[in-house]
C-alpha cells in the first residue's frame, strides 16, 4: 500500500479527483472544510473530514500551520496539496517534513528554485535553457528599467501561477497602476507581492510539457499540451498532443524539460512551461511544480494515471515507465467550464445554480472533472471554474466534434457561465485549423461575441417561450383566482410572459398542439413533458428543453445549452419596466457593482472630477480584481462604500453627478 491515510489540503473537483484514485488504491482519505463548505461533495464523499477555523483564505485553505496540525491529529501519513492555495508553498512543504508527514509533492528547496518565476528563470538560463529576459525589483526600480525596455511589456506575479496577477502594459503611464494591481493579486492570491517585468512576445503559443521524477534519478516527461486558448491569462481550452509542434521539436522540448528536471534534482510530477513565437523559438516560461488542472488530457493520450505516480514517487517507490515505453494515443482536448459573463468582459458570476445537468460520460471518451452534482451555490470567495469537460477521440477533428456535441448537452442555469461561449469558439474555423495563439480570444472578441449571438438564434426564441408557458401551466397552484380563471376560458389557455418584452401566449388547441404568440401560430405535432424537460418536435426537428426556478422565484428556460430567463406578468406587474435593463445608464448617478465581492481599492474621492473610463473603485471578486469605470463625465457626488468592504450583486458604491459642461448638444 502507498499510504494508509492521505489528507488533501484543497477543496473541490481536484479534491475529488484525488480521492478518485486514493479510492482505488485502498487509501483512507482525510477532507478539510470552511463553514461554506460544509456540505460540499469533497466532504461527503471524503473517509472523514475536519472543519478549518477562519473566516477568510488566509486563515483557512492557506493556513498551513493549521492544516499540519490537523494532519497530525488525524494521524496522516501523508498531504496531497492539489493545485493552488499551498500547493506550491515551500514553508508548507517542509513544515510536513519536518512533522512527520510525506507532502506528495517535490520538496522544498524545488519549490524555491522553481515556484518563484525570477529565480527559475535565473537557473534555466544557467543551465543553457532558452529565457526571456526580464526584471524584477520594487516598484520604483521596475519603472526606471521598464524605461530601457521595448513596450508592450508583461506584469506578473513573480510567486504566481494559473494566470493569477498578470498584465500587458502597452505604454509607460500605465505602469504604475498595472504594476500596483498585480502586486495586490500577488499578495492576496500567493501571500507575495513581489512583481516581474519581462519581454513581450506578439502571438506567443503556449506548450507545456508533463514530466515525472522519482527519487532515484529517474526523471520521464509524458509529451506535451497545448494551453494557447485563454482569456485573463488563464486557460480555457488545453488539449494534447500540440497540433503545433513538429516531431523534432515535440523531441527537443521534452527532452529539454526532463534535463532541467534532472539538473535540479527534481522529484515528483512537474510542469515546465514554455512560449513559443511565430518561428516555433521556444523559451522557457515557469515550472509549476504540481499537478496541473489540465493533467486529464495527458493521463487520455498516454493512459497514465499522474495522481497514482505523485502517490507512488512520494512514498519512494521507483518510477517503472522508461521513455520509450510512453506513447501517445489519438487526441484530447478540455474545456473549462466557468462562473463568469463573457458578454460582460468575462466578470465572475457567483451565485445560486438552480439546475444543472452534465452530458453522458462515455468510457475513456469523455470525462468530467467537477465538484457539482446539483443546485448549489458558488462563492465569490473560490476561483470561478465549475468544472472541467474532456473528450477523446482518434484525432484532432473527432475530438473537436465531439467536446462540441458533450456541450450541447451541458444546461446551467441561475449563473452566467461560458458553455455557449465555448461552443461559438470550438465551431469557429481558425480554431480548427490551428489558427492560435494567446491573443486569440482577445483579437477575436468582437467576431466571437457576435457569432456567439448568432447561434442562440439557431433556436426560435418562440420555443423557449412556449415551453415556458406548458411549464407554467403544470404548476399545481396559480397565484390568483383570476389566473385560474384565465386557464379555462372557452377559447383556450393563455398566460402572459415577460421576455426581455411583454407577450401574450395562448393554447389555442392540444394534440397537435397550435399555439398563438401575440397573435402569430405555432403548431407542433409531438409535445412530451416530465418533471423539468420538455420535448417538442417543430419543423421536423426535436428540441429539449429544461426548466428550473431559483430560491429567489427567477425562472429559467434552456435548450442546448442556451438559457433564458423568463418570468410570468402576474409576478413582476409593478416591476416591467426594469426587464432587460442594465444596471448603468448614462446619467443616472448610481454607480453599482456588477457582482458580489470585496472592495480592495478606491480610486476616487468625494468631490473629485472624473471623465467617462475613468476607473472608480476596483473589486476583487473569486481572486480576479475588476475595475468599476465611470459611465460619463461628472463630479463623485457621495462614496457609499469603504476599502474592504463586502459587497453583493448591484450594491451602491457611490452617487456621480453628470457634469453637464462636458455634454454636447445637437
Amino acid at each position: 500500500m502507498y499510504y494508509k491515510r492521505l489528507l488533501i489540503a484543497n477543496r473541490g473537483e481536484i479534491a475529488l479527483r484525488i480521492m478518485r484514485t486514493a479510492r482505488e488504491l485502498g487509501i483512507h482519505t482525510i477532507a478539510l472544510y470552511t463553514e461554506l463548505d460544509r456540505q460540499a461533495e469533497h466532504v461527503l464523499q471524503a473517509d472523514e473530514a475536519y472543519p478549518l477555523k477562519g473566516n477568510n483564505l488566509q486563515e483557512t485553505y492557506l493556513n498551513l500551520n493549521q492544516i499540519v496540525e490537523i494532519a497530525r491529529k488525524a494521524k496522516a501519513d501523508a498531504i496531497h496539496p492539489g493545485y493552488g492555495f499551498l500547493a506550491e508553498n515551500a514553508v508548507f512543504s517542509q513544515l510536513c517534513v519536518d512533522n512527520g508527514i510525506d507532502f506528495v509533492g517535490p520538496d522544498a528547496d524545488a519549490i524555491l528554485l522553481m515556484g518563484n518565476k525570477v529565480n527559475a528563470r535565473e537557473f534555466a538560463k544557467s543551465i543553457g535553457v532558452p529565457v526571456l529576459e526580464g526584471v524584477v525589483g520594487d516598484s520604483v526600480k521596475l519603472i526606471e528599467e521598464a524605461g530601457k525596455m521595448q513596450f508592450p511589456l508583461l506584469i506578473k506575479a513573480a510567486a504566481g501561477g494559473g494566470g493569477k496577477g498578470m498584465r500587458i502594459v502597452y505604454k509607460k503611464e500605465d505602469l504604475q497602476a498595472a504594476l500596483e494591481s498585480t502586486s495586490r493579486e500577488s499578495t492576496s492570491y500567493f501571500g507575495d507581492g513581489t512583481v516581474l517585468i519581462e519581454r513581450y512576445i506578439q502571438n506567443p503559443r503556449h506548450i507545456e510539457v508533463q514530466i515525472l521524477a522519482d527519487q532515484h534519478g529517474n526523471v520521464v516527461h509524458l509529451f506535451e499540451r497545448e494551453c494557447s486558448i485563454q482569456r485573463r491569462f488563464q486557460k480555457v481550452i488545453e488539449e494534447a498532443p500540440s497540433p503545433t509542434l513538429t516531431h523534432e521539436l515535440r523531441k527537443e522540448m521534452g527532452n529539454m524539460a526532463v534535463f532541467l528536471a534532472q539538473e535540479m534534482n527534481y522529484t515528483n510530477a512537474g510542469t515546465v512551461e514554455f512560449l513559443v513565437d511565430e518561428d516555433l523559438n521556444y523559451y522557457f516560461l515557469e515550472m509549476n511544480t504540481r499537478i496541473q488542472v489540465e493533467h486529464p488530457v495527458t493521463e487520455m493520450i498516454t493512459g497514465i494515471d499522474l495522481v497514482e505516480k505523485q502517490l507512488s514517487i512520494a512514498s519512494g517507490r521507483k518510477l517503472k515507465l522508461r521513455q520509450e515505453d510512453i506513447h501517445m494515443k489519438g487526441h484530447a482536448i478540455e474545456a473549462r467550464i466557468y462562473a463568469e459573463d463573457p458578454e460582460n468582459e468575462f466578470i465572475p458570476s457567483p451565485g445560486e445554480i438552480s439546475f444543472y445537468k452534465t452530458p453522458k460520460l462515455f468510457d475513456g471518451r469523455l470525462r468530467l472533472d467537477s465538484a457539482i452534482v446539483g443546485a448549489c451555490t458558488i462563492h465569490p470567495d473560490y476561483d470561478p471554474m465549475i468544472a472541467k469537460l474532456v473528450v477523446w477521440d482518434e484525432n484532432r477533428d473527432l475530438a473537436i466534434e465531439g467536446l462540441h456535441h458533450a456541450l450541447h448537452n451541458y444546461e446551467i442555469h441561475g449563473i452566467k457561465n461560458n458553455i455557449m461561449y465555448l461552443h461559438t469558439l470550438l465551431n469557429t474555423d481558425h480554431f480548427k485549423q490551428n489558427k492560435i495563439s494567446t491573443h486569440f480570444c482577445q483579437n477575436h472578441n468582437d467576431e466571437l461575441m457576435r457569432k456567439m449571438q448568432e447561434d442562440k438564434l439557431e433556436i426560435p426564441a418562440a420555443l423557449f417561450q412556449i415551453s415556458f408557458v406548458l411549464f407554467e401551466l403544470k404548476r399545481k397552484k396559480v397565484n390568483s383566482i383570476w389566473e385560474e380563471i384565465g386557464y379555462w376560458r372557452q377559447q383556450g389557455i393563455k398566460l402572459r410572459i415577460v421576455d426581455k418584452e411583454v407577450l401574450d401566449i395562448e393554447i389555442i388547441s392540444k394534440d397537435p398542439y397550435e399555439i398563438k404568440i401575440s397573435g402569430v401560430p405555432y403548431v407542433f405535432e409531438n409535445v412530451t413533458s416530465g418533471d423539468s424537460q420538455l420535448m417538442l418536435e417543430f419543423n421536423g426537428v426535436r428540441y429539449l428543453f429544461y426548466q428550473s426556478k431559483n430560491t429567489e422565484g427567477k425562472s429559467f428556460v434552456s435548450c442546448q445549452g442556451i438559457v433564458r430567463e423568463m418570468m410570468r406578468w402576474s409576478e413582476i406587474q409593478s416591476n416591467i419596466a426594469d426587464v432587460g435593463g442594465s444596471d448603468q445608464k448614462e446619467g443616472d448617478g448610481s454607480i453599482l457593482s456588477p457582482m458580489p465581492g470585496r472592495v480592495v481599492k478606491i480610486e476616487v474621492n468625494e468631490g473629485q472630477k472624473v471623465a467617462k473610463g475613468d476607473v472608480l473603485i476596483i473589486v476583487e471578486a473569486m481572486k480576479m480584481e475588476n475595475s468599476i469605470l465611470a459611465p460619463f463625465h461628472g463630479k463623485v457626488e457621495n462614496l457609499l462604500v469603504s476599502e474592504g468592504d463586502q459587497v453583493k450583486n448591484r450594491t451602491e458604491l457611490m452617487k456621480l453627478m453628470m457634469d453637464l459642461t462636458d455634454q454636447v448638444i445637437y
